[in-house]
């Protein structure tokens, strides 16, 4: 005699879950590894605008002081209220230090806060400031991955900021993807 179809059905069923439930559980899930994605802390290059000097400028090449001096006091401010501002010269031209600090007189008062560079400059300073900054008691005695692939072009100097500030604290720390990192650094115990 063959065995009752439901039978089997429910002894196949029996399987499955043994199956699922032990033979393919989910180490990494398991494992009390933290990722971290660095990308948490870049900020939007959009929020950044960009003040290019230039338009100061004579011919956008020359800077004469009483025209810049004129030009910066008839410019409209307003435009960089609240935002954070890059503050660059698009040209080649020779620009003297105190130029900068004239610019920066006038957007002191405005603007949430002002940085020399384009916007994908000050977008990644920013960045590494958000690094720089960074609450690591979250992550006292953890094994820890920092996420190794995205969407952002990091720099080295990145992932040496955020070795700098959590070596200290981590039980370990690793590079990639849960399921394949490299080891960077392990406490000794």
């Amino acid at each position: 005699m063959s065995p009752e179809p439901k039978k089997l059905f429910l002894c196949f069923q029996e399987i499955v879950y043994y199956v699922m439930t032990e033979l393919l559980r989910n180490k990494v899930a398991e494992s009390g590894i933290i990722t971290l994605d660095l990308e948490q802390f870049y900020p939007d290059v959009l929020s950044v605008v960009e003040l290019d000097i230039k338009q100061f400028l004579f011919r956008e090449l020359i800077l004469k002081e009483i025209d810049f001096r004129n030009a910066l006091k008839a410019y409209d401010w307003s435009v960089y209220k609240d935002k954070t501002v890059a503050v660059y010269c698009s040209t080649d031209a020779i620009i003297p230090q105190w130029a900068y600090m004239l610019v920066a007189t006038y957007l002191q008062p405005v603007a949430a806060s002002f940085h020399f560079g384009n916007a994908e400059k000050v977008a990644y300073d920013l960045f590494l400031h958000q690094i720089k900054q960074l609450d690591v008691t979250p992550y006292q005695e953890e094994r820890l991955v920092i996420k190794g692939c995205g969407t952002k072009q990091l720099t080295g100097e990145a992932y040496l900021e955020i070795t700098k500030k959590l070596q200290p604290v981590v039980k370990s720390l690793m590079f990639g993807e849960p399921c394949s990192t490299v080891p960077v650094y392990k406490r000794k115990a």
